[in-house]
């Protein structure tokens, strides 16, 4: 071959791999540029790894009640999702200073309504307020852990466990974690963190939190239901994200709880009833039952006079209701609560307008305004968020219990 074939060859050669060199770099260069295929990514919180089964009621008026104190709470509800704080039926002046941690509860009681009713009307309702209400939820990853409910100057645990709660309950109805572009089951997550992260030393909870200046907490402060409602949320996470972790977190905390001294404490009943359907209960868990729905009991009389609250009464059902389950779901004796529960239901369904146990002239006006509010006494004409919350919640309650018993 000749010098001149072999330089132009060689020229030829030299310049493929050029050419070569050229393109698998600007390949490996678009290769880079792509997302990594082979990192594994965390499932989507937004399905959840198990399904809520809806327990089926029983139509007749207790079922109507519940429907009804859905509507008042949605008759009253402003344009942005504000739900009413209280109101006078006989002089129609408002509460300006509500509770927001009681707001967030009675957002929680519409979607139960919608539950029970199976009438979306009310989910939209929820969704509205739940929507206004998530604007209160504050994330500091360099001051605290998690996320928490923020109102009135402080952190306060039965908030976070409140929006938990809420956000449970909107599954229950919706079955889905999806609202305006939020991720509920992961706010729900983080909240559970933050109420984790007060624990104190002892077994219990720290039960307010500041979070400015990195935050400190306020170990005088005590609310008296904030640690069950905690332990409720804690259940609640569990079932909601399948997680071995928060039933784990739960026992803990329900074991610190049934070692303190008995009370009225219906959000512990809510709590025993979810462990019983969850898990189980221990000869302790069920003996503590117990001893809290006799607590209860002791006081009816007094519970019944008509200068008592429909407000505390509703939480006595709530309990009762949550306690009765408790107890069938583990198998014990549950029947005697049965007449109990009804004497603190009709008390109840007395104080539900237009009804009224006080003589009191109803007009069509009022009725049309306020009807299915649950007024709070013969010597107190006001409807506050947290009755409809307690009666809803209750009344749900004791009819989901005889539905169980009826499908066993």
């Amino acid at each position: 071959m000749s010098s001149s074939r072999q330089k132009y060859l060689l020229f030829f050669l030299f310049a493929l791999a050029v050419i070569g060199a050229v393109v698998f770099r600007k390949k490996d260069e678009a290769t880079a540029a792509l997302p990594p295929t082979a990192t594994a990514t965390p499932a989507s919180t937004s399905v959840p790894p198990r399904v809520f089964e809806i327990i089926q009621v029983e139509d007749g008026p207790l079922k109507d009640s519940i429907i009804a104190a859905g509507d008042y709470l949605m008759r009253q509800q402003l344009a942005n999702g504000e739900l009413s704080y209280q109101v006078d039926f006989l002089s129609g002046e408002r509460a300006y200073a509500p509770s927001y941690v009681r707001l967030v509860g009675g957002t929680g009681s519409l979607f139960t309504v919608c539950r029970v009713s199976g009438n979306s009307k009310y989910c939209a309702a929820g969704d509205l307020a739940l929507g206004h209400y998530l604007e209160f939820l504050i994330t500091d990853s360099d001051g605290f852990t998690g996320t928490c409910l923020y109102t009135e100057g402080s952190c306060q645990l039965s908030g976070s466990a409140l929006a938990v709660d809420t956000i449970y309950k909107r599954w229950q109805a919706a079955g889905n974690f999806s609202l305006n572009g939020d991720d509920l089951l992961n706010k729900a997550v983080e909240l559970g963190h933050f109420i984790l992260s007060m624990r104190n030393t002892q077994g219990g909870f720290y039960q307010s939190f500041d979070p400015h200046f990195s935050g400190t907490t306020d170990p005088d402060y005590f609310s008296a239901f904030s640690q069950s409602q905690s332990l409720l949320s804690l259940l609640e996470i569990y079932e909601m994200t399948g997680d071995d972790f928060w039933l784990e977190q739960a026992l803990e905390v329900n074991a610190y709880l049934v070692a303190q001294p008995v009370t009225e404490d219906y959000w512990h009943g809510h709590a025993l009833a979810l462990l019983a359907r969850l898990d189980k209960l221990t000869k302790v868990d069920r003996e503590y039952a117990v001893e809290i729905a006799n607590t209860i009991i002791d006081g009816q009389v007094r519970s019944l006079d008509p200068a008592n609250t429909s407000i505390s009464t509703s939480t006595k059902i709530e309990a009762l209701a949550s306690l009765a389950q408790a107890l069938y779901l583990s198998g014990a004796d549950h029947k005697w609560l049965d007449s109990q529960i009804g004497a603190f239901v009709t008390f109840v369904q007395a104080r539900q307008l237009p009804d009224n146990n006080c003589n009191w002239e109803v007009s069509t006006d009022m009725a049309a305004r306020y009807g299915g509010g649950i007024f709070s006494s013969c010597e107190d004409a006001s409807i506050r968020v947290d009755a409809l919350q307690h009666w809803v919640n209750g009344a749900a309650a004791f009819l989901e219990y005889r539905s169980i018993i009826k499908m066993k």
